[in-house]
């Protein structure tokens, strides 16, 4: 007699607890997975990215996952050297297959040179760090001078902690229960103070929102993506560029 497998459970682990993302290495590049916003937002992202200014120019994609942003650097964006960093292994392993130099680290202790490179993107990070200030300093460091730092992020809003963290959590398409940390959002005014400490100079660009027609025809299973739209509100996610100084400020 055949005997099913048991469900497979995944443990119920603290808020903002990174090893989820160990649990969800399976989800990355399904189009209707547990992830998939995560693939939205990086074709967002993708927006701000300049140009890179000559061929195989380094970009440094912080928190990379499985690369998803690789999907984004074709076109223009298409000399770019992806180079990405993250802490989950299996997630690095997916990276390296779609062209991206993966490696193993920490935000806040970037092993890499001084200035090293012309673009860092930071796309749903700053919402996860506890040491804000740290992350910003190491960033400060590896940014060249006049350098661009893309970023994305979830704001300290009501209307963020109860839309996009607690109710979001159980729509599809919606962020994994408990991946985040409604303590560690970041106001705008918070993030460009503590970038300005590392000689990065912050500009708001705006709020995303879903395309709601887009979000219907996905989950009709009509649409692999969902177009994330600008808007004025930065109540919910919201997008920022950095330039890093040229007088030799940055880090700590």
């Amino acid at each position: 007699m055949n005997v099913a497998s048991p469900p497979r459970h995944e443990p119920r682990r603290p808020r903002n607890d990174p090893a989820q993302y160990d649990d969800l290495a399976d989800e990355w590049w399904r189009p209707h997975g547990r992830l998939a916003a995560l693939r939205w937002l990086a074709q967002a992202r993708g927006r701000l990215i300049p140009d890179p200014p000559h061929p195989g120019a380094a970009l440094l994609d912080l928190a990379c996952g499985a690369g998803l942003l690789s999907v984004a650097l074709t076109g223009r964006l298409a000399g770019w050297r992806h180079v990405g960093v993250d802490l989950s292994a299996p997630a690095l392993r997916q990276a390296a297959g779609h062209g991206v130099t993966a490696i193993r680290a920490d935000v806040h202790r970037l092993p890499f040179p001084d200035g090293q490179f012309s673009c860092v993107v930071a796309g749903e990070l700053f919402e996860h760090l506890v040491d804000l200030d740290g992350a910003c300093a190491a960033i400060g460091r590896v940014l060249a001078p006049g350098g661009t730092l893309v970023i994305d992020t979830l704001a300290n809003t009501l209307f963020c902690r109860l839309a996009l963290v607690r109710i979001a959590e159980h729509l599809p398409g919606g962020p994994p229960p408990r991946v985040h940390d409604p303590k560690l959002l970041v106001a705008p005014d918070r993030l460009a103070r503590a970038l300005e400490r590392a000689g990065i100079e912050m500009t708001l660009v705006g709020g995303l929102r879903p395309s709601l027609v887009d979000y219907a025809r996905w989950l009709a299973r009509r649409a692999d993506s969902v177009r994330m739209l600008p808007t004025g509100s930065t109540a919910g996610v919201y997008q920022a560029l950095g330039v890093r100084a040229t007088n030799g400020r940055g880090g700590r």
